[in-house]
């Protein structure tokens, strides 16, 4: 298969924006943030006080984006440049739209993350210097990131991360490395645990790096590598589950990277599914290694990882897709973007753009569940993120296929620029329908414990017939196509919501504004650490399919 020729890229382009922006009335808006931040940001995550980290490698050379007060990195060991006074991290202030440099010493090349219980950003591994390292970083002004070289117990580079119930992580993987071990580590005993599922999944190129890990209800970790899974117990280091293998055969994980979701978790906490989506089918990148790209998987596979005898429900998506992003909206349905529809990851791999996204409605009948959006204008390719935000959009950033920052003279030019993509719900047609939360029974920051109820009064124009839901969302690390750690939970509600009316003055002669109605809905809180680790999380009050702004809620640590 040859190379496809610029005119047939730019021809399926074209096709596929048309197609994207036909998709429906409401298909969703872009809106470029800021042209040129100045790093691309291969990692992002939001935090608490609504600030996205996002940072690339120090192994790229000079980035775009000047570090503060002459501060300047001297790293005799580094391969691109030695002497580096520009910063490869930055901090995105949401509600002002500023960016601020940040100081990394170590390389975050194809790293790892989570969010600590507190709120602080965990980092893990790497390459080179900072294979080994643990980098934390707090959501405060003037903060920086604080680095340890060797809290790791082995290298780990292209590893996954996943929060636990008790608040701590485990790092799971990474290149040649048939393990996991956790962080903060274990006083007593072994500090790494071989997982031989890792060696068993791997192939010639590897593609069972960056592993989908989720954690099951159960409290047990789901682990998706290649395309085999397994359940394992990591308390016990004992895999007491193997899953059937993906039907079809073609790797799915890195660097034939699909992506994969936990789907939303009921009040019940008693089921759960996984989905896997896109990908390159098998041989894609010894291919595309020599300039022959082969179209990407439209598959995506459905499994009830609960089941006595689970099994994969097999679908296809509008688009093919490589390195698409998969995250979960406030609405509960999950929403594809970023990557390709030929080739694989990996440097100068991949062509054809895949630039609508598509949203993917999991209580849907099978066979419609799938609506693409409004294509994007700019590629997102390889080192491609996005991450949720508080007020509903999807904050999108990163794409560089190349091994230096080549800005200019390319097809697909690094991205350092950052974009919003708003959902049909973010609409003006939606915005009677879209709640606002103007209290609840807690202060900020607002804490519930496990089981505990949250009280959250609203106004709205219009109840929808479909009833008022309130959703609650752990926010992703989102690297390498996989949104580590996120999950979102439909809460129980208690009682139904009531109505009542906003203190005000009384109203005046006919035709002036009545005062809003408010109303209140009383949610209770996930029961155990296993649906819900302690956190951090946004919860949404959705009125049919349109979500309020989010408000960051503390699910507070179980007490002894």
């Amino acid at each position: 298969m040859a190379p496809p020729s610029p005119f047939l890229s730019l021809l399926l382009t074209t096709l596929l924006a048309l197609a994207g922006a036909a998709a429906s009335a409401g298909s969703g808006r872009w809106d470029v943030l800021d042209a040129a931040t100045g790093v691309s940001a291969m990692h992002m995550q939001l935090l608490r006080d609504d600030c996205v980290v996002f940072f690339d490698r120090t192994d790229f050379g000079e980035s775009g984006l000047p570090l503060p007060d002459g501060k300047c990195r001297d790293d005799p060991n580094e391969r691109a440049i030695q002497h580096d006074c520009t910063a490869h991290a930055a901090v995105y202030d949401v509600a002002a739209g500023s960016v601020r440099p940040l100081m990394l010493l170590t390389d975050t090349w194809c790293s790892s993350g989570t969010v600590t219980p507190d709120g602080v950003l965990l980092q893990t591994g790497g390459f080179n210097d900072g294979e080994r390292a643990v980098r934390t970083l707090r959501c405060c002004e003037g903060c920086d990131w604080e680095e340890n070289a060797t809290a790791l117990a082995v290298r780990r580079w292209y590893a996954t991360n996943h929060v636990l119930p008790d608040g701590g992580a485990v790092i799971v993987g990474g290149r040649r490395q048939f393990s996991y071990e956790f962080y903060p580590t274990p006083d007593t005993g072994a500090r790494t645990f071989d997982l031989p599922f890792l060696r068993q999944t791997r192939d010639a190129v590897e593609n069972n790096l960056y592993p989908f890990v989720h954690l099951n209800v159960d409290g047990n970790l789901f682990v998706f590598a290649n395309n085999r899974a397994i359940l394992l117990d990591y308390r016990r280091n004992a895999v007491v589950r193997s899953f059937p293998p993906m039907p079809g055969g073609d790797p799915r994980n890195y660097p034939s990277s699909g992506s994969s979701v936990l789907l939303p978790l009921k009040p019940s906490g008693t089921e759960a599914e996984v989905l896997v989506c896109g990908g390159a089918p098998a041989g894609s990148y010894s291919q595309a290694q020599q300039g022959k790209f082969l179209r990407t998987l439209d598959t995506c596979g459905r499994i009830r990882i609960t089941d006595e005898k689970p099994a994969w429900e097999m679908e296809k998506m509008p688009v093919p897709r490589v390195m698409g992003d998969m995250l979960l909206l406030p609405t509960g349905d999950v929403l594809i973007l970023n990557g390709a529809s030929a080739g694989t990851a990996g440097w100068e791999m991949a062509s054809d753009p895949a630039l609508a996204p598509v949203t993917y409605r999991p209580g849907g009948d099978p066979g419609s569940r799938f609506q693409l959006q409004a294509a994007a204008a700019t590629p997102r390719l390889y080192h491609s993120s996005a991450v949720l935000l508080r007020d509903g959009r999807v904050l999108i950033g990163g794409s560089n296929p190349h091994i230096y920052y080549n800005l200019t003279g390319v097809q697909y030019p690094t991205e350092t620029s950052l974009e919003a993509f708003s959902p049909d719900y973010l609409s003006a047609e939606s915005s009677s329908s879209r709640p606002a939360i103007v209290e609840t029974t807690t202060a900020p920051p607002r804490e519930v414990s496990h089981g505990g109820r949250l009280s959250l009064r609203f106004t709205v124009g219009a109840l929808s017939e479909a009833g008022v839901a309130v959703t609650m969302v752990m926010p992703s690390f989102t690297t390498h196509a996989f949104a580590m750690n996120q999950r979102l939970l439909v809460l129980q509600l208690a009682g139904n919501t009531t109505a009542g009316h906003a203190p005000g003055p009384t109203p005046g002669p006919a035709g002036a504004a009545a005062p809003a109605a408010v109303y209140e809905v009383e949610a209770v809180a996930p029961r155990s650490p296993s649906l819900a680790p302690p956190g951090y999380y946004l919860v949404f009050v959705v009125n049919g399919k349109v979500p309020s702004e989010g408000v960051w809620v503390r699910l507070s640590l179980p007490r002894p």
